[in-house]
């Protein structure tokens, strides 16, 4: 496993990162402890040393595994938490050093650790980057010793840019994948030049890049790839990155055809490897076997620059007009 630096943080982390939103058995089904920990153990296995999470994936039984995992291991992970999510109304007034401090402590509560390694703000609302004293706050938290660094989670590249006005972001999460190409025109070069790590989350496009589905694939009633579709419940980019779903199997077509594979899986995975700002990588994981497929993308020889120039064309041909304008 190849290692990058996370910006600021100093941290070395393997450039395939453990999602865990589905951790513990999937979306819309009850947590299983035992899959969860079968999961965590495989991704250590292969050397995967960190962990994505945030205080509500699965009411807190995630970051409550992933804590209970990691207690006794001598070289411990790398843990990125998330905050913000538990408010009662996405309102950047509600983002108070109080609030802010009660989800902290019931993160460190439930990851069995003093401090925190680095909590983002879990995709706040765009007018919250004009808050001096919400980024005050966290600094004050990490004097207090309460977290090692901080940074963003986002759903607009234009609050990412936002974001890095400010010292002490230290990392910047963000959705990008060969259907989610936006990120490369300005969010990547600032972020190589303040030296802010970028954290790629939805790599494969809430499945879509695994080129597994077809236009007759269901999903779970309590999924959100079935009550999200058209951002029914929370952004709609969050839910195969905001493409159309019949749309996205046709580009996924072209994605089969140019790799020549009904697996796009390692091909999706490297292609955001082969971006320099990247630090790492959080595909999701709610079964063992999924890290090891995950994992192939390291072993995967890098993409021509043809295969790169032909992503972005089938991009530009069926995603870009669509997505590229909202996110």
């Amino acid at each position: 496993m190849k290692i990058r630096q996370l910006g600021k943080t100093g941290f070395m982390v393997s450039e395939v990162a453990l999602g865990t939103w589905q951790l513990g058995g999937g979306w819309g089904t009850p947590f299983n402890h035992e899959l969860a920990k079968e999961t965590l153990t495989e991704a250590t296995k292969n050397e995967v040393n960190c962990f994505d999470t945030a205080d509500v994936y699965s009411g807190g039984l995630s970051e409550e595994a992933i804590g209970q995992f990691t207690q006794s291991m001598d070289e411990k992970p790398v843990v990125i938490t998330k905050l913000g999510r538990r408010l009662e109304r996405q309102d950047k007034d509600l983002y108070t050093k109080e609030n802010m401090r009660e989800f902290i402590l019931g993160s460190i509560k439930r990851l069995k650790v003093s401090q925190l390694d680095l909590v983002l703000l879990h995709c706040p609302p765009s007018d919250l980057y004009d808050e001096p004293k919400v980024f005050e706050a966290l600094d004050s938290f990490k004097v207090e010793g309460l977290i090692k660094n901080y940074g963003v989670s986002i759903e607009k590249v234009e609050d990412g840019i936002k974001a890095m006005k400010y010292e002490g972001v230290s990392a910047i999460e963000v959705i990008f994948n060969m259907f989610r190409l936006k990120p490369l025109e300005k969010l990547f070069p600032m972020a190589k030049e303040k030296n802010v790590g970028i954290i790629v989350r939805v790599p494969l496009a809430s499945g879509l890049l695994t080129g597994k589905y077809t236009s007759k694939t269901t999903f779970n009633e309590k999924d959100h790839r079935t009550f999200n579709r058209d951002g029914q419940s929370f952004d709609k980019g969050e839910t195969f990155s905001g493409v159309d779903f019949d749309l996205g199997l046709k580009a996924v077509e072209a994605l089969k055809d140019l790799f020549q594979t009904d697996n796009l899986i390692p091909y999706a995975l490297k292609y955001i490897l082969m971006f320099d700002a990247v630090s790492t990588v959080i595909p999701g994981a709610s079964k063992p076997y999924q890290v090891k497929q995950n994992i192939e993308a390291i072993n995967l020889a890098p993409l021509s620059m043809d295969q790169m120039n032909q992503v972005k064309a089938i991009y530009d041909k069926y995603i870009k007009p669509s997505v590229h304008p909202l996110w």
